[in-house]
């Protein structure tokens, strides 16, 4: 059976597979269903780095700061900060109204202890906390940094857009940060409705009616005035993509997150669909490989996948033929920020399979062991695992290609262990444009072992080029280190970038307001 023979039949048996008829007018205002591109195995966005625990958490959750579509700082749960001692000292005040799900105000303690646990597995954290003698509740409203030297860039840190400082009342934020939490209790727009939870099924969300929205400016990307219109909103885990189009079509569901090209293209033919690009910045892929063991602990392996790899093989399986949807030259930061350089752009040009070959024969890892993971369940990461498969196939491992669920594979990926004890060498996915905008907010660009991002590379060099930009007394500054930063980080194959992409998204023609960028759920409203 072809695809649009397949959506026919699936259209008809839709309402049967979804749990409950079609929902009726009155209703359809206030409830939105949405499709997400992975099932949400975590409720922990601090303990992962999922882009569905990321998107969860802005439902539940708010933030001190916040980032608009320019990249700009404006505070959110902040009232405003005073900046004394010479920049070493930082008091930020919280807005008024500010109130958990469960009813409790919002405190400065509550802001204390969530940095501090995000400190400790997020890089930009991890730097801010090297820099802060004392971070404390000065009373109920105000947090206070006191720092070693001044640290002007301290709101952006508070401000990471791909992993944030999410709020949490301090019982929740004292858990371990390598434990994750069992508790979704935020002060966010919508709250998290723990007893219709069902992994592999659905999450559900109801309008958080205590929550305040900022009164002095609209929304802006993830700034400005988060207004929830819906009074539930419903995410339906659907693993086939066929079925999730045969919903939209229906009606049984108002949005598919992100649809593969071909669904996208018959979808934007169907009455009462709306295809859209999701995030005009962008998706930059990567294939991280695992420094810690055999075969990618030599640098002449990793160089060799670097060399032969091409990014346009990697785009046109996710994004399809039309380059109007992808770009390939990516380096390290995300092409058009200010940060993006052509230094060492050499290493990404892609097909060098000879040279590959060479290199692996003198690492003398020819026909080593490799171990792909792959996810089955997210269209994106199962179009483009088999490209990573195939290439390090290609170059000359013998390559296990290991495909899951994405929940497994997120579990997998943590493990420090070699091949034989259930261990992996590679795994592709893919962070937005604002993750990958500088080395601060950059999470794969670290050299810190074991302290850093799965794949755990040592390389003291980018350490110390990391820290000199972040002490850079001005912005043509901090470009020339990131230059140096890509250059070396190319070489080093910290990880191989995979281009970058504008995925499609998919709605019910009559949402409009949507705030484009990642899926937000504030502004949203039907016509």
């Amino acid at each position: 059976m072809n695809r649009r023979h397949f959506l026919a039949a699936s259209a008809a048996s839709t309402a049967s597979l979804l749990a409950r008829p079609s929902l009726a007018q009155d209703s359809r205002a206030r409830e939105l269903r949405f499709v997400p591109q992975a099932n949400l195995s975590s409720i922990d966005p601090i303990w992962t780095t999922a882009h569905i625990a990321r998107n969860h958490g802005y439902l539940v959750y708010d933030t001190l700061y916040a980032i608009d579509r320019t990249f700009a700082v404006h505070p959110q749960m902040a009232a405003g900060h005073v900046v004394e001692d010479d920049g070493r000292r930082w008091t930020i005040t919280l807005r008024d109204h500010l109130r958990f799900h469960d009813g409790e105000p919002v405190r400065a303690r509550d802001a204390v202890a969530s940095i501090r646990r995000w400190a400790q597995r997020v890089a930009y954290g991890q730097k801010l906390l090297s820099l802060t003698e004392e971070l404390s509740a000065l009373d109920d409203r105000r947090l206070q940094f006191r720092l070693k030297q001044p640290f002007p860039l301290l709101p952006a840190a508070l401000a990471l857009a791909g992993q944030p400082p999410f709020i949490m009342p301090e019982r929740v934020a004292q858990t371990d940060a390598f434990r994750q939490i069992t508790e979704a209790t935020g002060s966010g727009p919508y709250r998290f409705v723990t007893g219709e939870y069902v992994s592999g099924d659905r999450a559900v969300y109801a309008r958080h009616d205590g929550y305040v929205p900022r009164p002095d400016t609209a929304a802006d990307f993830l700034a400005g005035a988060k207004r929830a219109h819906f009074e539930r909103i419903e995410w339906r885990i659907i693993a086939d993509s066929g079925t999730a189009a045969a919903a939209l079509q229906a009606g049984e569901v108002d949005w598919f997150e992100q649809p593969d090209a071909d669904l996208s293209l018959f979808l934007s033919r169907s009455r009462g669909v709306r295809v859209e690009v999701l995030d005009p910045a962008g998706s930059n892929g990567f294939l991280r490989l695992n420094h810690l063991q055999a075969p990618f602990d030599d640098k002449r392996a990793r160089q060799a996948v670097l060399l032969a790899a091409r990014q346009e093989d990697f785009l046109i399986s996710n994004y399809g033929t039309d380059p109007a949807f992808w770009q390939t030259g990516t380096g390290v930061f995300t092409p058009g920020t200010p940060m993006a350089s052509d230094a060492g752009l050499d290493w990404v040009k892609g097909g060098q399979l000879d040279r590959a070959r060479a290199l692996l024969a003198e690492a003398g890892r020819g026909s080593a062991p490799a171990r792909v993971l792959g996810a089955t369940d997210i269209p994106a990461i199962a179009a483009v695992a088999p490209v990573a498969a195939d290439l390090l196939n290609r170059v000359g491992f013998e390559v296990d290609f290991a495909q899951s669920d994405w929940g497994t594979l997120l579990q997998r990926r943590t493990s420090r262990e070699p091949l034989e004890k259930g261990g992996w060498s590679a795994f592709i996915s893919g962070f937005s444009a604002y993750d990958f905008a500088d080395p601060a907010t950059h999470p794969l660009l670290r050299g810190n072992g074991l302290d850093g991002y799965l794949g755990w590379p040592t390389a003291p060099a980018l350490e110390a080029l990391r820290d000199r930009w972040f002490t850079a007394p001005d912005e043509a500054g901090r470009r020339g280190i990131a230059a140096e930063i890509q250059r070396l980080a190319l070489e080093e194959v910290i990880y191989v970038p995979t281009g970058t992409g504008r995925p499609r998204t998919a709605l019910r023609a009559d949402l409009r307001d949507r705030v484009a960028g990642f899926p937000l759920f504030w502004n949203l409203r039907r016509a």
